[in-house]
């Protein structure tokens, strides 16, 4: 047994003393017989699980949208969030205040809340297998601004496959028919928002922990929300109050088990799997919603999806 193995066992067994018998029996076999999976077993798990609540998620934004803004809805997703966040500085509760880079914690809060506002509006607005397809166009947007804000060279493979991504976009909007749809550009709009956390995010974790980065980006998040959404404010009823809070908890859980199966497996493998989302999604829309993507949306799906995970998978070679 390794030695990671070995206090993974130990950490079980102290866990466990604290069950009913019985149902410490069943913990500990269920901790002995995750321990015993590979790496990238582990990793596959969670990361389908999390692309799985991520996916609920979605679909709980889809069903109140039918009454409240979407901007509401995202409200209470970042602020639940945040109060979720907020434990982890239970023995330091002053360090978030102790930041070197306020400003760059602000500009990362709003192009978060840029990407979530307009993902949340395609949810409830666009086909659900749509609006998820055009939020993995963000490795799209990560090519000009890595070349912007970082000075990082781009190969020409990179580039022409970047194109290609941006078509299937385009095939989303349909410009070019009686069907166009608008809608695809606030997706990408979004997706471009995403790209932008992403280069605040490198330029942070030279300076902030973690934690740190957490908390503004979840505290930035709820305040550009609240803004529009106390202007378009709808009163929830009890159930729909139970509902926000499920996005919220699913929102912050789905995206802990995604980031905590990249670190636990090898990520080049198990980026694939976060896509199934999109797979996820076309299911329990047409079960849900009786939704049922069109030709159009296929095709961009599939440049957009293909373009996507060569650009991400080279990426981690590279790296």
């Amino acid at each position: 047994m390794s030695r990671e193995q070995d206090k993974d066992a130990g950490k079980t067994r102290r866990d466990s003393g604290f069950l009913p018998p019985a149902v410490s029996r069943v913990w500990s076999s269920v901790q002995t017989r995750w321990n015993a999976l590979p790496p990238n077993g582990r990793g596959a798990i969670l990361v389908s699980a999390g692309s799985l609540t991520i996916v609920c998620m979605a679909v709980l934004v889809k069903l109140l949208g039918q009454r409240l803004p979407s901007f509401e809805i995202l409200f209470f997703r970042s602020f639940i969030g945040f109060l979720l966040v907020l434990p982890v500085f239970m023995s330091n509760p002053l360090e978030p205040f102790r930041t070197k880079r306020p400003g760059m914690h602000l500009a990362r809060g709003a192009a978060g809340a840029l990407g979530n506002a307009c993902f949340f509006w395609t949810i409830t607005h666009m086909l659900l297998a749509d609006a998820m397809a055009l939020q993995f166009s963000r490795p799209l947007f990560m090519i000009p601004l890595a070349l912007l804000f970082l000075g990082e060279a781009i190969r020409m493979p990179r580039l022409i496959v970047s194109v290609v991504g941006f078509v299937g976009i385009l095939l989303y909007a349909r410009p070019f028919s009686a069907g166009f749809d608008p809608g695809a550009f606030i997706g990408a709009l979004g997706a471009f928002g995403g790209g932008l956390v992403v280069i605040c995010i490198k330029r942070l974790s030279t300076t902030e922990p973690t934690r740190v980065i957490m908390f503004y980006y979840a505290f930035w998040n709820a305040v550009f929300a609240a803004i529009p959404a106390f202007w378009w404010w709808v009163w929830p009823t009890w159930p729909e109050l139970w509902l926000l809070c499920a996005v919220g908890v699913l929102g912050i859980g789905g995206q802990a088990l995604i980031t905590h199966g990249f670190t636990v497996g090898d990520a080049t493998a198990l980026v694939p799997l976060d896509y199934f989302r999109i797979v996820y999604s076309a299911i329990l829309a047409y079960l849900i919603f009786g939704e049922l993507p069109g030709v159009w949306s296929y095709a961009g799906m599939a440049l957009i999806v293909g373009a996507s995970l060569y650009l991400v998978l080279t990426e981690k070679k590279k790296g």
